[in-house]
């Protein structure tokens, strides 16, 4: 049987993307820069298997785009990613109640190197906008910053080097979070215990407390 293409529609809802069909009928999409690279056209003749390689294509083009508009929410360490692409591996229940079988991990390992490749990822720039976005939002101790780090998947010695190279210190982001948060606490010793949660140690929270009760005194 002959397979051949007979349209080629820009989509509705996505002016970048085509719905390509073969024999009369819908059989996949993809974004203009692959109808370009793969030279898809009306009356081109594709076999069975070079047309599931197209399908191959449209699933990676998809979850490409996918993946960027995450990424460009805000900055995205590698490990947030990986973690993304994962999710889509996995089957999922639609509203329906059928099965969408999740995409192939060969497939998300394309999408993550192309990210890499066009430097949508890069975990020194991720810990930076991290550490200043953390400190022009409110009040974070260095040692909650590299717990949180860690846990997006920062390598321990770059979480150490870029706080090193940061001129915040956490005295100054104590007296941020203590102007902040303090009218929000009748009970000082949960207001302490609050504070201690975001890292920052006893000592340094009693002096500073202290300091302030000085000054709204005088």
């Amino acid at each position: 049987m002959v397979l051949k293409i007979t349209a080629i529609s820009v989509q509705k809802r996505d002016r970048d993307r085509v719905n390509v069909s073969v024999n009369g009928k819908y059989r996949l999409s993809l974004d203009l820069s692959q109808v370009s690279n793969l030279g898809i056209k009306v009356g081109k003749e594709y076999t069975e298997d070079e047309l599931a390689l197209l399908e191959t294509e449209s699933q990676f083009g998809k979850l490409y785009m996918r993946a960027l508009e995450y990424c460009l929410i805000r900055p995205r360490s590698q490990r947030e990613l990986k973690d993304y692409l994962y999710r889509k591996t996995r089957d999922r229940r639609t509203k329906e109640g059928g099965i969408k079988k999740g995409v192939s991990a060969s497939l998300t390992e394309r999408v993550f190197n192309r990210l890499v490749e066009k430097g949508y990822l890069d975990d020194e720039k991720f810990t930076m906008y991290w550490i200043e976005n953390r400190h022009v939002r409110k009040g974070s101790s260095k040692r909650k910053l590299s717990s949180e780090l860690s846990a997006k998947g920062i390598d321990r010695s770059m979480i150490d080097r870029m706080l090193d190279e940061t001129d915040r210190d956490d005295l100054t982001e104590l007296q941020k979070m203590i102007d902040k948060k303090r009218q929000r606490y009748d009970d000082e010793q949960k207001f302490m215990s609050y504070l201690a949660r975001q890292g920052f140690g006893y000592e340094d929270i009693r002096t500073a407390l202290q300091n302030n009760d000085d000054q709204e005194g005088s």
